[in-house]
């Protein structure tokens, strides 16, 4: 065996562990060699001495140099089935025995550890040659089992013609019942006498005996045919060891009398050496290029057969190397001037084919029921595989490897498709369990969803967004395989580069040996016996770069047999190489920025994903609002609507990262025309009430305080109602609100559930808020300006048929402004924490709202005192200061203001109350000053001046005597003119 990959291969050996000598067949031969015969011929003849130079033969000159094939090597065969521990004593008797002995001074000890390097960089190359062998077994093997298959399959069917009954362990003739069955002697003629019939039955069962024998026969001889090649060679192995053998004694006993003259042949055996090393040379370069042809050769159906198991990526390296190959090693030779474009067109072939696999997978992917796991379809088993490799990540790997890098496009177009019939699927599926809905009659899918009720259809919208979740749900986890191959091969890229900048300056370090140190390390390993000849060590260094072109081959060779799954091993690839074939090639993967490209259109395509189902939705979504029954739809069902689709939309956002707008601008463009309708339907209402308003105060219901209640504790929603009990409480007469009394009209009350109805619509959709609120406004301005021209504009006169506006309806009117107006600033902070801090602006509206209300407050009250003034106008127009005292004008006033303190006194708080008196009084000390200057009473001590004050002091008691007016400061001192 030689001990490094300078020396001399060991020659191949036969199946039944013999080495022939392989002979040029030529007769003429420039340099002839003499050589030692083999130990183990392949055939063994009588004529052996005569084919091949022997040692024994005198004119046959035999050297050291001529040995192919040591008896050690022989005798050690690990290829043979039995070892024969007797060789020697057997044929020279028992005092041939074995002896120690002595080591050698010039070998060195050789252990384990001399072994390590060499076991450690081929254990990979084994693994590699092991699972190669385990995916494509040898093609000899496979034409052995077939032919073995074969004519097993014809002796069966020869032996089934042979009756059961022979074959079966009890088959005895000595049973009768067996005989009779196979002699049916019952057929022949009982009587004694021979007819002709029975000669002929018993001849035609002789023959058919006879050929029972003779496909048994036949069969036995097939059986041994087959074991006699096992049976001769033992046979001829046997004579041939024993001819041999006496050879083999009689080349020992002449190779001892001639290894004292090794000496003498040393001049002329290193120049034999040097010219066959050469030859060697030569035939190890034709061998490898023979292997490298052999293996190029077997391109082309291997290729076949990594495309039957969809392996694109194999048997695009293995075009790959080929292509190489043939451009660099293989170049002119006329055999192969083809190939080169076949494997083009084959590449162009399984471009196709990946690319048609890869949409066949996108539509049986994304069209299979979204139910079904695993989200991402068909694992693959691999052999020998360590762990699952799936059929994306191979497609993936096999489109990365051409630059096909627009397959995410190919998977976008089968996403819409199957978006689109998700829909129809959908729909399909909920008319099936409708029967009022006619398919034949209704064939349009618009039309069948608007002929659904709004709980069907929203059922149906429902089992769409969850549908659309789980669609996306899949293609997300596509996605996220193809991004990982993606990431792999980016991270493969970036550690082939780091790899090749280690490589090469690890190459620029080293320094080559000198050819002195070559030679002397060639003439240590000759004095040693390590197996190697002078010549190689100095080929080696006269012959460097060639040495190189060689190794380059050979890796060369290896990559294709390798890529090929063929058995044969070339040189050990480094590691640089192996990551190479792993990520198939250095320059044919995409750059980094094309993978960095490829991973932002995944994310885009997944955000693109999440548009689809939202315009698919929106589909859904008009088809159902093209007749306007979302418009007509009550708060609560489309509360519903609204939740459900902003469930969905958040649910997407967090699924796929994005948020798309076209569903939420759908449903807000639903929500405005909603919001249009809610608040004309509230409007109109309204202004029912306010025109079918009396202007009375009504009772307040127990439910109205409750609502009231709850707005104190602050939750501006609407109480769920209650249903009615034995022991409801009874209506009162005020509305209590943080401990003061309202007295309002049921238009008040009406009107204080639509605010919080707008304020829960609010909670429910927030989108609308801003919406919301300016139609809130826009109601609160409605009830505020209408109220106005009822009441103090008198038009309930003509509207309700009242006979006159009383102090008693404006008071109430006033009252019920302030019960607004206390609850302006708690609608404003609650919609102030629905609105987005750039929206704050449209709160303005509030305060102007406020503004009016106040405004229309002073006007009644400015209202309650021009009616009064106009009172003391006409009734102290006509004041005389005569006697008796009081005056019927002074009693008359005091008369009409206790009506008035009586109309408005349990209508308005206190403060309120004795406000409103003090500008009376005002009004009135002012027109009694100008009658008493009209008059000409003056404070002058006299007699109408006394008149005057006991008028006064009649007016100051009935105003003392008044509710909640006792403390009221008067100051009728000003009643007079001051002098000058």
């Amino acid at each position: 065996m030689a001990s490094s990959h300078r020396s001399s291969p060991a020659p191949r050996g036969g199946r039944d562990g013999i080495y022939p000598k392989e002979r040029d067949p030529s007769p003429h031969r420039c340099r002839p060699i003499r050589s030692l015969p083999d130990v183990c011929p392949k055939e063994p003849t009588g004529e052996g001495r005569g084919l091949c130079p022997s040692v024994v033969a005198e004119h046959d000159r035999w050297t050291v140099y001529s040995s192919k094939v040591n008896l050690p090597a022989a005798l050690n065969d690990p290829r043979l089935a039995k070892r024969e521990s007797d060789f020697f004593t057997k044929t020279w008797g028992l005092d041939f025995a074995e002896t120690e002995v002595m080591p050698s001074f010039y070998l060195p000890n050789i252990t384990r550890e001399h072994f390590g390097p060499y076991l450690q960089e081929m254990a990979q190359r084994e693994r590699i040659h092991e699972r190669c062998k385990t995916i494509c077994p040898n093609k000899d093997d496979v034409d052995a089992v077939s032919s073995i298959t074969t004519n097993h399959d014809k002796s069966r069917a020869e032996l089934e013609q042979v009756p059961k009954i022979f074959m079966k362990p009890e088959f005895a003739l000595e049973d009768p019942a067996t005989f009779n069955t196979v002699l049916p002697w019952s057929h022949f003629n009982s009587a004694g006498g021979k007819s002709s019939r029975d000669v002929a039955s018993s001849k035609l069962l002789q023959e058919k005996l006879s050929h029972y024998l003779d496909v048994v026969e036949v069969s036995i001889a097939r059986q041994i045919s087959l074991r006699s090649e096992a049976f001769f060679h033992a046979m001829s192995s046997q004579h041939e060891l024993q001819d041999r053998l006496q050879e083999t004694q009689r080349a020992v006993a002449v190779l001892r009398g001639r290894t004292a003259a090794i000496d003498r042949v040393m001049c002329q055996g290193p120049l034999k050496a040097l010219r066959t090393a050469l030859t060697r040379n030569n035939c190890v370069k034709l061998h490898n290029k023979l292997k490298l042809m052999a293996a190029v050769h077997q391109t082309q159906p291997t290729v076949q057969l990594l495309l039957s198991t969809s392996e694109f990526v194999g048997a695009l390296e293995l075009i790959s190397t080929t292509k190489e190959v043939l451009q660099q090693e293989l170049q002119g030779i006329h055999s192969f001037r083809h190939l080169g474009s076949q494997l083009c067109e084959l590449e162009k072939l399984i471009d196709k084919m990946m690319v048609e696999d890869f949409s066949m997978y996108a539509r049986s992917d994304l069209s299979r029921s979204l139910q079904d796991e695993p989200q991402v379809l068909e694992k693959v088993h691999t052999p020998n595989a360590a762990s699952q490799k799936e059929r994306l990540e191979c497609l993936v790997f096999g489109l990365l490897r051409q630059r096909k890098l627009d397959f995410l496009d190919i998977y976008s177009d089968e996403m819409i498709l199957a978006a689109k019939a998700i829909v129809t699927q959908c729909v399909a599926e909920s008319v099936l369990h409708i029967e009022e809905i006619d398919t034949e009659v209704v064939t349009k899918l618009a039309d069948q969803m608007r002929v659904m009720t709004f709980p069907q259809w929203f059922e149906l919208l429902k089992n769409v967004f969850e549908s659309f979740l789980l669609y996306l749900q899949r293609i997300k986890a596509t996605l996220c395989v193809i991004r990982n191959v993606v990431l792999e091969v980016l991270a493969s890229n970036q550690k082939i580069r780091l790899l090749e900048e280690a490589g090469s300056g690890a190459a620029g370090q080293e320094d080559s040996p000198g050819p002195s140190a070559l030679q002397g390390e060639a003439e240590l390993a000759y004095l040693t016996h390590e197996g190697l000849f002078i010549s190689d060590a100095l080929n080696d260094a006269q012959q460097n770069q060639q040495a190189g072109v060689q190794d380059q081959s050979s890796v060369t060779g290896s990559r294709i047999q390798a890529a090929g799954c063929d058995s044969a091993s070339g040189p050990t690839e480094t590691s640089v190489s192996r990551e190479q074939n792993f990520m198939s090639g250095e320059n044919m993967m995409p750059t980094d920025l094309e993978l960095n490209r490829v991973i932002n259109n995944i994310q885009e395509l997944l955000y693109s994903a999440s548009d689809v189902s939202h315009d698919r939705c929106v589909k859904v979504l008009t088809a159902r609002a093209k007749d306007g029954s979302l418009e007509r739809l009550s708060s609560a069902e489309f509360v519903c609507l609204s939740q459900a689709v902003e469930a969905f939309v958040r649910d997407t956002e967090e699924l796929c990262g994005r948020r798309s707008v076209s569903l939420r601008g759908a449903l807000q463009s639903q929500a405005n025309r909603f919001v249009h309708r809610f608040h004309e339907e509230r409007k109109t209402k309204l202004s029912l009430l306010l025109d079918n308003e009396r202007w009375k105060q009504a009772e307040v219901p127990a439910e109205f305080q409750d609502l009231v209640n709850s707005i104190a504790d602050g939750r501006i929603t609407l109480p769920e109602r209650k249903i009615p009990g034995p022991e409801d409480r009874k209506p009162t007469e005020f509305l209590l609100v943080n401990g003061q009394k309202y007295a309002v009209v049921g238009t008040v009350l009406l009107l204080i559930r639509i605010f919080l109805e707008y304020c829960q619509c609010v909670n429910d959709i927030p989108s609308i808020a801003t919406d919301m609120l300016t139609r809130l406004s826009d109601l609160l301005k409605h009830f505020n300006s209408r109220s106005c021209q009822l009441v103090l504009g008198a038009g309930a006169l003509q509207v309700v048929g009242l006979k006159t506006i009383t102090t008693k309806n404006l008071a109430l009117a006033s009252r019920c402004l302030q019960l607004v107006v206390h609850y302006i600033p708690v609608i404003r902070a609650h919609f102030e924490t629905k609105l987005q801090p750039k929206q704050f602006s449209v709160l303005r509206h509030f305060d102007h709202i406020t503004k009016d209300y106040n405004d229309h407050i002073a006007e009644i009250s400015a209202k309650l005192v021009a009616i009064m003034d106009s009172l003391f106008e006409k009734v102290l127009s006509k004041y005389e200061v005569k006697a008796p005292m009081p005056s019927a004008c002074f009693r008359n006033v005091c008369k009409q203001m206790a009506k008035m303190h009586e109309a408005i006194s349990d209508l308005l708080p206190e403060e309120q109350t004795q406000m409103l008196f003090l500008r009376i009084n005002a009004s009135f000390k002012l027109h009694l000053k100008r009658q008493l200057a009209r008059l000409g009473v003056v404070n002058d001590g006299g007699p109408q001046q006394g008149l005057v004050v006991v008028d006064v002091a009649f007016y100051t008691e009935n105003m003392a005597a008044l509710k909640s007016l006792e403390r009221l400061d008067l100051n009728m001192v000003e009643i007079w003119e001051q002098k000058r």
